[in-house]
């Protein structure tokens, strides 16, 4: 009886020992984190007074009603882009093995360890009128004179899909890798050709890896600052660099705020949706 109740016992030690590992990070996520986060959502509705007024001027004002459309829809075409990109090179991935597979996961990490700033300001030397695309252009003689590309929206999708491909393709190689190719074998003894084995047996089967990156490319373009900052200008406003320079350079905090807290409201509900969407077969939820 006694090592019945020791062994019943066992689990609750463990279940204690998890809540106090996970005391130290969720307190501190609670202070640098959730609290600034409530700061900014409670000062959108108490500065200068009590209500929505910073709300109906964000709203009622074209200028601020723009950036946040053309938010959305950069941050839906970069992530267009990067899938159609992302999709062929996590294909080759996850049919590669040994050094071959090796080799191309190091492409696609390494990235990931150079600064966003440095890279941004690669596609800056590359854009700039003096540039390199425009010297190639101006050699291969499609051009006679140097372009204005930068500042524009051609060099802030080119900036942001090169720092995103590795968070799609991230996923959709787990995705893909995890496919029983027996399944694809069978298709094969059955007579399928090789496009409808893709269409109708491999692309549903890598739609959870799809659906993953689709989310968190898309999110995440959401709240860019670096790269529509550095190659956008004031051609391409988004709401991360709007919020700045009200912040910043306007000190008008209430409305750095609705807007901070209209982009995580905005943020939030695409997530919302995208869990409703997917309901135990994403990536991302842990299912």
């Amino acid at each position: 009886m006694r090592r019945g109740e020791a062994s019943a016992r066992r689990p609750w030690t463990l279940q204690s020992g998890n809540a106090l590992l996970l005391f130290l990070p969720g307190l501190f996520l609670a202070v640098f984190f959730l609290w600034p986060l409530l700061r900014v959502v409670v000062r959108s509705v108490t500065d200068p007074q009590l209500g929505f007024e910073n709300y109906v001027r964000v709203f009622g004002t074209g200028a601020y009603v723009r950036v946040i459309r053309t938010t959305v829809e950069t941050a839906g075409l970069v992530t267009l882009l990067t899938l159609l990109l992302a999709y062929p090179v996590a294909y080759a991935i996850a049919r590669a093995h040994g050094l071959r597979l090796k080799l191309l996961m190091i492409f696609v990490l390494v990235p990931l360890w150079t600064s966003v700033v440095i890279r941004s300001y690669g596609w800056m030397i590359v854009f700039q009128r003096q540039g390199v695309l425009n010297d190639i252009l101006l050699s291969l003689g499609l051009t006679d004179t140097r372009l204005l590309l930068l500042p524009g929206a051609v060099a802030v999708y080119v900036g942001m899909v090169h720092i995103m491909l590795p968070f799609m393709i991230l996923p959709l190689v787990a995705s893909m890798r995890a496919i029983d190719r027996s399944l694809l074998l069978a298709a094969d003894v059955l007579g399928a050709p090789p496009h409808r084995r893709f269409l109708e047996v491999f692309l549903p089967l890598s739609l959870p890896g799809v659906s993953a990156g689709v989310a968190l490319v898309f999110m995440t373009s959401l709240g860019f600052f670096v790269t529509p900052a550095l190659l956008g200008g004031p051609r391409l406003l988004m709401a991360a660099v709007l919020i700045e320079e009200a912040a910043n350079v306007r000190l008008d905090w209430p409305i750095a705020s609705a807007l901070s807290t209209t982009l995580l409201l905005i943020t939030t509900a695409l997530y919302l949706v995208y869990l409703r969407l997917t309901r135990g077969s994403a990536p991302l939820l842990g299912r």
